[in-house]
């Protein structure tokens, strides 16, 4: 059975690509209909790789999932609703890269100045939203990229942990992650709407990889 997990591996990437090019083409229609497979196609090729399943990563995965389907559609209820799901996906990746992380091995001086740039970057974006984003989305917006950056952090935490290509991929994938949910509020709210290339393209290539090498680093591990 071990050819069932290439299997649902084939299947993610295949649906990421049509799904990628409906998002260069800026089809929103087509898009809709490939979203809801991205992250369930991912979910079982990891059930059927991982020799022990960490429900706490699976969980991840599925939140994911449920993040992707709610922001099918339009408005800010829908978005808001999407954006607590991932929210929790992040709490749990937290949790899923906790087991590997050994205290004594976090290089506080490399650690906090790379929180540093977190910060940076999010006060950025938020800066440059100042005026556009409604106020009551202000609040949320600022708890979500500092739960994206506190997720990063712990991948970084895993790598000088673990110093494998597993960790290393994982961290890798965490970035992309961070860089998707800043382009995508970037592209929802900020009032020049061709600052993004190909908006929806980038927002979902960066996701895409990010949630795909956050898996494949963890199996590695």
């Amino acid at each position: 059975m071990q050819y069932v997990k290439y299997v649902f591996l084939g299947l993610f990437a295949l649906v990421s690509v049509i799904h990628l090019i409906d998002s260069w083409r800026d089809n929103a229609k087509r898009r809709a209909y490939t979203k809801p497979f991205l992250l369930i196609l991912l979910a079982l090729f990891y059930c059927f790789a991982a020799e022990k399943i960490s429900w706490v990563l699976l969980a991840a995965l599925l939140f994911s999932w449920l993040g992707d389907v709610l922001l099918i559609p339009k408005g800010t209820p829908w978005f808001i609703a999407g954006g607590i799901s991932f929210l929790v996906s992040h709490i749990l990746f937290i949790f899923a890269y906790l087991p590997a992380i050994q205290r004594q091995s976090v290089i506080l001086w490399i650690l906090i100045p790379a929180a540093l740039v977190y910060i940076g970057v999010s006060v950025t974006v938020t800066l440059k939203l100042k005026g556009n984003i409604p106020g009551p989305m202000l609040a949320p917006m600022i708890l979500y990229l500092a739960a994206n950056s506190t997720m990063n952090l712990a991948a970084m935490a895993q790598l000088m942990s673990v110093k494998s290509a597993g960790a290393l991929v994982a961290y890798i994938g965490a970035v992309f992650f961070f860089i998707s949910d800043c382009t995508l509020y970037l592209v929802r709210y900020h009032k020049n709407k061709d600052l993004i290339f190909k908006k929806h393209f980038t927002v979902m290539l960066t996701y895409l990889l990010g949630e795909c090498l956050i898996t494949v680093g963890l199996l590695l591990l």
